[in-house]
């Protein structure tokens, strides 16, 4: 066996501050640090009372909020934002809130090259990373770009205390998804792989106080912690058949994001296991446990989160040209992508069978 190193990893110039309260007291800073004047703060309907607070500290740098980002970044919903942020002539973009606030922040940067600055409220992990989607005619589109990666991203744990503990698991639940696809990834390294296993435990820790004792600062701060972590594999690496197939299943079909991440993912790692058995037991590790789909599979059980596709709304009719449509297109998967190899894997994730390594 050849044990010698072999790999290459790019660190992303990423500012990072974490600390409780840091939305309404670091972000003006934050702005200030970038030379900004005139920043126009983004955020969805859910979280419009926190991205205000952000605006009203942020005083006369902001020059106002946008609050119409939605799921999965609708192509005619991010022109719309393009278009105020012109309006307004906008030198900068603040977006606060989860991952669909974040990617309308980056479809501005992607357009007009302004530079953004990402205060999440959720586990998404978005933040980290160059990556952007857009979704135009029932299929969403995805790429990377410096331009689109934020300069600074405020943590604040306080921003994630009104998350309800069922978004909060299933945001939490996406959030490992990053840094299990990042452990088999062709261009995962060393780092990415202590920062992965790091995340996976974190995460797997977190979640349940959060559900225990939603109020806690404490706790949620390890989830953020959680989810930095788990965010900076996605950025770093390249995501496999886990990340396109939920893509599939949200652009093409209208799944909800999170919720879909957390269904799918014990099931893409017990499909990818065969081919990837040290990042498997890497994962395995992190959760102290014996198989690690079998153990993300009853993680999300014991914290209520949902654990079949019929749940989140598709039609059996449509587990087949979901199948074909992520076998149809190139990525790296550790595993062949094959449409009958996809399509069992859908329908022991709609079906809710229990994932075992290898099941697939």
């Amino acid at each position: 066996m050849n044990d010698a190193l072999d790999f290459s990893y790019d660190a992303l110039p990423v500012r990072v501050v974490f600390r409780p309260g840091a939305a309404v007291s670091a972000t003006p800073g934050e702005v200030e640090r970038l030379g900004l004047r005139r920043v126009l703060v983004v955020c969805g309907a859910r979280g419009a009372d926190i991205a205000r607070a952000v605006a009203d500290a942020l005083g006369p740098a902001c020059v106002g909020v946008h609050d119409r980002a939605r799921m999965h970044v609708p192509v005619e919903v991010a022109d719309v934002a393009v278009q105020a942020a012109r309006a307004a002539g906008a030198d900068g973009c603040v977006a606060v809130g989860g991952g669909s606030s974040i990617g309308l922040g980056k479809a501005i940067a992607l357009r007009t090259g302004l530079p953004l600055i990402a205060v999440p409220s959720t586990y998404s992990g978005s933040e980290m990373t160059p990556v952007w989607g857009l979704t135009e005619h029932g299929a969403k589109r995805t790429g990377r770009d410096p331009k689109v990666l934020p300069r600074s991203v405020v943590y604040d744990p306080e921003l994630t205390l009104s998350l309800p503990v069922p978004l909060s698991v299933t945001s939490g639940i996406n959030a490992l998804a990053h840094a299990v696809e990042a452990l088999y990834a062709p261009d995962t390294s060393p780092l990415v792989a202590l920062m992965a296993e790091e995340g996976v435990r974190a995460m797997a820790r977190a979640l349940p106080a959060v559900a225990e004792e939603p109020a806690s600062t404490a706790a949620r701060g390890r989830a953020l912690y959680g989810a930095w972590l788990c965010g900076s594999c996605l950025g770093a690496t390249t995501m496999g058949l886990h990340h396109k197939l939920c893509h599939v299943l949200g652009g093409s079909f209208g799944l909800p994001h999170a919720e879909t991440h957390t269904v799918v993912l014990p099931y893409a790692l017990a499909h990818n296991a065969p081919a990837a058995p040290d990042a498997a037991a890497t994962v395995a590790r992190a959760l102290d446990a014996a198989d690690a789909p079998t153990a993300l599979w009853e993680l999300a059980g014991r914290l209520g989160a949902p654990r079949l596709l019929a749940e989140l709304g598709l039609a059996e009719a449509d587990l087949a040209a979901a199948a074909a449509q992520t076998a149809g297109q190139a990525y790296p998967n550790p595993r062949p992508v094959t449409a009958d190899g996809v399509l069992a894997l859908l329908r022991a994730a709609y079906e809710g069978v229990a994932p075992v390594s290898g099941a697939h």
